[in-house]
């Protein structure tokens, strides 16, 4: 029972957060430019249920859950979505939205985008501040999985990757993202290996997640020497049931030296749930403890520990840190990006893009907070806030950027003297929001048939 509150408080934070971060970005905007503000319902759409009133604003809760909103006095385009027409209260021309220069509005439609995107830079920015950012390993090769990839592709330990589908001097985090969208595909790669460049052609195996395909080159960078620390254990999992405890460091498994964090996650998952002896220096003590993996809904292989990686990240500044949360932030969206060309162009099923729906979301969520405890929701939040802040400023109606779009609209009719009437807008918003409930279909479409798949 706990898990399941804790998953549905990480749910609520999660979406709670990013949602609400947006539609203040709106409220806060209007009332910086003076407009009135009638509601802001920070969850669901439609009739009001329950709420309170400060000053001019009813703030509340609605009938249908999907998403929240903010209204404007002046603003009915979007009345039948949020309740209602406003009621007969006389508000000075002033602050009404209506009214405002075309820019005003678009400043408050931005609003929304604006604050969903400076949280997603926010979060790695305060990471970094706090805790530092991620030792970046050099590509070159520490060791392969017998019988996997990177092995038939040719690849040895020492080698150093040059180039991967085309991309000269990756990063080997760039190296594993790509891998990750090119599941089964034969991928060209150039390795140096005493000082010659060998082309290679490697095929990433595929690697299923939460319904989702992705590609595994099966293979580790040389990391040197880490400490292998035990930092959270889950009480329900194997870890805790055999004894090991917070603070134990890993030096082999199965009689196997362990070197990095990886290489330890590696061998628990090709495990597959076999018995295997865990060897850790507890306060200069050797122990030795016996366990298994656990099988995930997922199909992963996990003891239920978490690893204390402080160890392997480094201390940056405000410039360092400001760069890594644009950096990270441009990752995503590069994938995002990549993924969906892929999509679009054939060369990537729709249910194998990794697009998640309401129940993928809450998957992911539920994934995270059980692997990583409630630290490990801070990353999704930010995917989630940069994501909901990108998609709304699509010229879809009922968004954002559709709203910004009838602005446009308005200022070309504008030049011929013609309007928009308040009825023409009321229906652009009701077909934005057929629009919406048609994708939500299919991407929970999607959702369940991974599932059941």
């Amino acid at each position: 029972m706990s898990d399941i509150l804790l998953v549905v408080f990480a749910v609520v934070f999660v979406l709670g957060v990013a949602i609400n971060i947006h539609e203040f970005g709106h409220f806060a905007v209007a009332r910086l430019l003076g407009m009135r503000v009638e509601a802001f319902s920070f969850f669901g759409i439609g009739p009001r249920i329950w709420g309170f009133k400060r000053g001019h604003t009813d703030y509340r809760i609605s009938a249908i859950p999907l998403g929240a909103y903010v209204k404007l006095y002046g603003d009915e385009a979007t009345a039948p979505l949020e309740g209602g027409e406003s009621e007969g209260e006389k508000v000075p021309d002033e602050e009404l939205y209506e009214l405002r220069p075309r820019w005003q509005k678009f400043l408050v439609m931005v609003g929304g985008p604006f604050m969903n995107i400076v949280l997603a830079l926010a979060i790695p920015f305060g990471i970094a501040v706090a805790l530092g950012v991620p030792s970046v390993p050099a590509p070159i090769v520490g060791s392969v999985v017998e019988g996997g990839a990177a092995e038939k592709a040719g690849l040895v330990p020492g080698d150093r990757i040059v180039e991967f589908d085309g991309v000269k001097d990756p990063t080997w985090m760039r190296i594993r993202e790509d891998a990750s969208l090119l599941p089964g595909k034969e991928t060209p790669i150039v390795v140096e290996r005493e000082g010659k460049k060998i082309p290679l052609t490697i095929v990433p195996g595929e690697l299923i997640n939460n319904g989702n395909k992705f590609g595994d080159i099966q293979m580790e960078p040389d990391m040197g020497v880490e400490a292998v620390v035990v930092g959270s254990i889950q009480q329900d999992m194997p870890a805790a049931q055999s004894g090991l405890q917070i603070g134990d460091q890993v030096t082999s498994v199965d009689g196997k030296p362990v070197r990095t964090i990886e290489e330890m996650q590696r061998i628990v998952q090709n495990s597959k749930g076999e018995p295997i002896t865990i060897v850790v220096n507890r306060n200069g003590e050797t122990k030795e403890i016996q366990t298994n993996a656990k099988k995930t809904e997922d199909d992963r292989y996990l003891i239920g520990i978490a690893f204390d990686s402080s160890g392997s990240r480094e201390p940056v500044g405000i410039l360092g840190a400001t760069s890594f949360a644009f950096n990270e932030n441009w990752r995503i969206l590069r994938l995002t990006g990549k993924a969906l060309g892929q999509m679009f162009a054939g060369e990537r099923s729709v249910k194998e893009g990794g697009i998640a729906g309401p129940v993928g979301i809450v998957q992911i969520i539920a994934t995270i907070v059980r692997d990583a405890g409630i630290a490990g929701l801070l990353p999704i939040l930010m995917v989630i806030s940069l994501n909901l802040g990108i998609f709304n400023l699509l010229p879809i109606p009922l968004l954002d950027g559709g709203q910004i779009a009838v602005l446009g609209i308005e200022a070309i009719l504008a030049m011929f003297g013609l309007t928009l009437s308040v009825a023409v807008k009321e229906k652009i918003q009701l077909a934005g929001l057929a629009i919406i409930l048609l994708l939500m279909v299919v991407v929970l479409y999607f959702d369940i048939s991974r599932i059941i798949g």
